[in-house]
């Protein structure tokens, strides 16, 4: 019998240990000295809630599933159809194959071919890193097609410290939050400046509900904004960061999830804003195939803190 999530590759490194699985290329189990910092899900589950799950070629949703590019009016397949929308990409439920895989690093690869809605044939590519600086991910795409194509990417990793996140603190490094409709769907932005959305200085979570893509984020000098998610009772903690090409982040804190609310917090790196198949905002434009502009790649990851 296979696993619902298809074959397993198990990596270690650096007193980590990873699984990635075939299906949707996703990160199961991220854990390190033997301690969960993901929470992701059983060798027989599905992802629940795209626990671990790429997004591509767009994160987030698409209103009514419907955009026009190059002068085509498109219509996606509605995955979110409570709320009317285009969810999370056409590639987390698909078989990627294995490229290479060594005991630290497994790299996978799909070929998304041109269909109704996208009718752009892509490349994608993941690699998974584990050192002592713990999970690099990179996501790549290749325009294989002879016209210009839309992307972004994203990633949908759930942050543990092993307890609910009322009690943890979170440092997020964010200026701008996304004003949402009921749909999850971007009508504005405003500062987080004297809001209860301001974790720029760590804070505690307590009972604040999470579900909002938030931008401006303040980076070193690498280009690197880092959140972190601390437990002052034990020191621990956990930090994402994510490369200049990754302008947002959404969080989500599962609120309407049963059984998982609040167990973890989600934190997505975002190539662009939700909705940016119609906005453009902060849209990709691949080029044609062969033309420089034609591939995209684009890096976060995540790391133990004691």
């Amino acid at each position: 019998m296979l696993s619902p999530s298809g074959d397993q590759f198990e990596i270690r490194g650096g007193g980590y240990r990873a699984v990635v699985t075939e299906s949707g290329a996703a990160l199961r189990v991220l854990e390190h000295a033997g301690r969960p910092v993901v929470d992701g899900f059983g060798e027989d589950e599905m992802s629940p809630g795209g626990r671990g799950q790429l997004l591509m070629p767009w994160c987030n949703r698409i209103r009514d599933g419907a955009y026009s590019f190059g002068g085509r009016d498109l219509q996606l397949p509605l995955t979110e159809p409570s709320r009317h929308n285009a969810s999370h990409g056409l590639a987390r439920w698909v078989a990627w194959t294995l490229e290479e895989h060594s005991p630290n690093s497994v790299s996978l690869v799909y070929r998304l071919m041109a269909q109704t809605g996208y009718p752009w044939t892509l490349d994608l590519h993941v690699l998974y890193d584990l050192s002592a600086d713990g999970l690099t991910v990179t996501q790549t795409a290749t325009n294989m097609s002879g016209t210009a194509a839309p992307f972004a990417s994203g990633a949908h990793p759930y942050l543990t410290l092993g307890v609910p996140v009322d009690g943890l603190e979170l440092t997020l490094p964010a200026a701008t939050r996304s004003v949402v409709d009921d749909r999850l769907l971007p009508v504005g932005s405003e500062p987080v400046e004297g809001s209860t959305y301001d974790f720029r200085v760590a804070r505690p979570l307590r009972d604040t509900v999470l579900n909002h893509a938030f931008t401006d984020l303040d980076r070193d000098e690498h280009g690197i904004a880092t959140t972190v998610l601390r437990d002052p009772a034990t020191s621990h903690g956990v930090a994402l960061w994510v490369d200049a090409k990754h302008p947002w982040l959404q969080v989500f804190s599962a609120d309407d999830v049963p059984g998982t609310a609040r167990r973890s917090l989600a934190v997505e790196p975002m190539t662009a804003q939700a909705d940016a198949f119609r906005s453009g905002e902060d849209l990709v434009t691949l080029a044609p195939a062969g033309e420089p502009g034609d591939e995209h790649s684009a890096s976060w990851g995540i790391r133990a803190l004691d």
